[in-house]
């Protein structure tokens, strides 16, 4: 079992239940948490490209992937990057969007003055305003409101897990890890779609939502359910982090659905993988 996650402490309290059963590892994204702030060019097969080599270098046996937010849609592009080795994908509240399928994709070029002139001012004007919302999104008290208010129950919302963010962004370089983020990757989430991944994807999905997120609401679990019927829905009252919010229904919702599922190895031999 596999969780990407920007921050792999966040699943502070469901890695030591679920190594009562399982082998886990967890596995920070590159960019995000312990891990080094590399500067590169950050795109969703990034981390897609980290999580397969970790399965393939290190793990080496089929397992399931797990995955809360942006390491949600991360566990996707993985279990399709390496479907031989992806046992089951489990999204909690995932990041991602189902494509348009009437949007026109190609891009008109760019003249002479849009490259010379705009997109520099552009990447200037970028540079200040993402630099003092970075500045701003890092400060403890306003961690801890962004926290309580996608927490329904926020008296997980402690010391422990805002310092576990601050620390992490007075790293060296997180205040450019944070603008390419927002300005390259954030910015073009359409290039990767749901349905894009879901349509070739082949192994069974368990999805486990906190249905009073205020980010990801109930309406996508319900489509990607639509989409995708090898897929388990599980629907908890509790806000956009429900393995932190709600830890205990979060591990009995997948020990109950791993032991119920007929998947390539049996369950004892897998490797529980959180990242």
């Amino acid at each position: 079992m596999i969780t990407p996650s920007p921050l792999s402490c966040h699943f502070r309290y469901n890695i030591p239940e679920l190594a009562k059963r399982y082998k886990v590892y967890a596995l920070d994204l590159l960019g995000f948490g312990w891990s080094e702030k590399a500067l590169i060019e950050y795109d969703a097969m990034v981390w897609k490209d980290q999580v397969v080599d970790f399965l393939k270098d290190i793990v080496k046996e089929p397992a399931v992937l797990v995955g809360n937010s942006l390491g949600g849609f991360t566990t996707l592009v993985a279990a399709v990057g390496l479907p031989q080795q992806v046992a089951g994908v489990v999204l909690l509240n995932s990041a991602g969007q189902f494509g348009n399928a009437n949007e026109e994709t190609k891009k008109p070029e760019d003249s002479v003055f849009q490259k010379v002139v705009l997109k520099p001012l552009k990447e200037i004007f970028q540079r200040i305003v993402l630099g003092f919302l970075f500045w701003q999104a890092k400060q403890p008290a306003r961690i801890e409101s962004v926290l309580k208010s996608v927490y329904i129950n926020s008296s997980n919302v402690d010391d422990y897990l805002v310092q576990s963010i601050t620390k992490p962004a007075a790293d060296p370089n997180a205040g450019e890890v944070y603008y390419r983020l927002m300005s390259r990757f954030m910015l073009n989430q359409n290039t990767y779609t749901l349905d894009s991944a879901l349509s070739k994807m082949r192994c069974p999905l368990l999805l486990i939502w906190g249905d009073l997120d205020p980010w990801v609401g109930p309406a996508k679990a319900k489509r990607i359910k639509e989409f995708y019927p090898q897929t388990t829905l599980v629907n908890l009252q509790a806000g956009h982090c429900p393995h932190d919010e709600v830890p205990e229904l979060v591990n009995r919702a997948l020990i109950d659905w791993l032991s119920t599922q007929t998947l390539e190895v049996p369950i004892q031999n897998r490797s529980t993988q959180i990242l």
